[in-house]
């Protein structure tokens, strides 16, 4: 497939710049092999207004690749897409066709501490190389015309003052003017920490987060890492502008439902409830095996979405044993609703 003549797979979204800003107070943050197409879609039934975001998404997957990264459907918008990369050519070129596919905003990833993304040259080890981050956000930024945001970490190794990281954001704002940092309040041990323990392990500092607001009032500054309810988003956003929640917004979908009301103060629906969600997926599902898809694909989102709840053991265990099996369909997620209560 030749990406400069890929043809988008959803019509343009309505959303205004506000809209995409506003939806930034609260985001679920991009997930590898979490929150792909599927995952986002189920979320959207629980919150109209929180901002998804794509699991990272390489330049060469989507330049050199087939497309399928970049399929999302109209519902889940406001989404976002997040690339890896270094190359300010290759990342304008991908913002290019983003944007003709529909998504709303772009994230360059200056996060993940993986080998395999080092080796890549992008991800956290890129906050040792401000400029190259700015001239990539600047290429994006001019190939495209939707907001750019970077996701970093306060620090990478020995490199952890708070004068690096202020010179760090300074010179991509500067050079680019980009306006919209997501701080992953934790740095990043590039050598000798897992992925997964790069986590946990590493300390949290808000405070570093809150103080680069101060410093920085007129940059839009969200906090990431650690966060894990609803009442401490609500703490945090006394002092950032967003703040964005992963693994327990996975784990456990249904604190979700409350997002909208709680976060965004829009008290025109009740929360939805866990039946009339499973009740929407069922649709869904449905397309998705007509294309040749397997009802696992989808399902293994929902495990969490009765957490907590009466029969959620048993929820998770029909659908982990099931769903798997070539025949499956959606009888698979009418039965275990069956074993609730």
């Amino acid at each position: 497939m030749n990406p400069g003549s890929a043809q988008p797979v959803a019509e343009k979204s309505n959303l205004t710049v506000s809209d995409v800003y506003r939806s930034s107070r609260f985001s679920i943050a991009p997930m590898l092999d979490w929150t792909d197409r599927h995952c986002r879609y189920f979320h959207r039934l629980l919150t109209k207004q929180a901002q998804l975001y794509t699991e990272m998404v390489t330049t060469g997957a989507i330049l050199h690749g087939k497309g399928d990264y970049l399929l999302f459907n109209e519902q889940e918008q406001p989404v976002v897409l997040q690339l890896g990369g270094s190359n300010p050519s290759e990342l304008a070129s991908c913002a290019q066709i983003a944007q003709q596919r529909g998504y709303q905003e772009l994230n360059l990833n200056v996060g993940c501490p993986s080998d395999r993304v080092q080796n890549g040259r992008f991800g956290a080890c890129l906050m040792a190389e401000p400029q190259l981050v700015a001239d990539c956000v600047k290429a994006m930024q001019d190939s495209a015309s939707i907001p750019v945001t970077v996701k970093t970490r306060i620090g990478i190794d020995n490199q952890d003052s708070y004068a690096f990281l202020i010179d760090f954001i300074q010179t991509v704002a500067d050079t680019s003017q980009c306006q919209d940092f997501i701080v992953h309040a934790r740095k990043a041990w590039l050598q000798g920490l897992s992925p997964k323990e790069n986590r946990e392990i590493p300390e949290l500092d808000y405070e570093r987060v809150y103080q680069l607001k101060r410093d920085f009032p007129q940059l839009n500054i969200s906090i990431n890492g650690g966060i894990t309810t609803l009442s401490q988003t609500q703490a945090q956003l006394e002092y950032v502008d967003g703040v964005m929640m992963g693994r327990a917004a996975y784990q456990n979908p249904y604190l979700l439902a409350d997002v909208d009301r709680q976060i965004f103060a829009d008290h025109s629906k009740a929360p939805v409830s866990r039946e009339h969600v499973v009740e929407q997926m069922i649709p869904y599902i449905e397309a998705h095996l007509a294309q040749g898809g397997r009802v696992q694909h989808i399902t293994r989102h929902m495990l969490g979405l009765y957490q907590g709840v009466p029969g959620a053991r048993r929820w998770r265990r029909h659908l982990s044993e099931n769903a798997h099996r070539p025949d499956a369909g959606v009888n698979v997620l009418v039965d275990a609703m069956k074993l609730l209560g």
